[in-house]
């Protein structure tokens, strides 16, 4: 006997994440923890608090010269970071 109407597990999880309006944390979730990852042991050194707001990725850095670096190449870190995620999570990040 065969079923017609088979589903997988991660569809139906991800589903019910979207139905409950848990995606976006998680996503967002994801991307900050990514982070260090993505950039490298080196800037995560200098890396302080992450927040993520209306799709500004807001991120304390500690080093000026590190931060100016990251300055110039913030539309690459954007793309690294949601392609990280797998889902277009920010669409701006902001160094303080």
């Amino acid at each position: 006997m065969r079923r017609s109407k088979t589903e997988q597990v991660g569809d139906i999880v991800r589903l019910f994440m979207r139905q409950e309006g848990l995606e976006t944390p998680y996503n967002q979730y994801r991307l900050i923890n990514s982070w260090e990852e993505v950039m490298g042991q080196g800037i995560a050194r200098f890396t302080g608090e992450m927040f993520i707001k209306n799709q500004t990725l807001f991120v304390k850095i500690t080093s000026p010269v590190v931060k100016n670096d990251l300055m110039m190449a913030r539309q690459s870190i954007v793309k690294k970071l949601n392609d990280a995620v797998g889902s277009q999570v920010i669409a701006e990040i902001r160094f303080t």
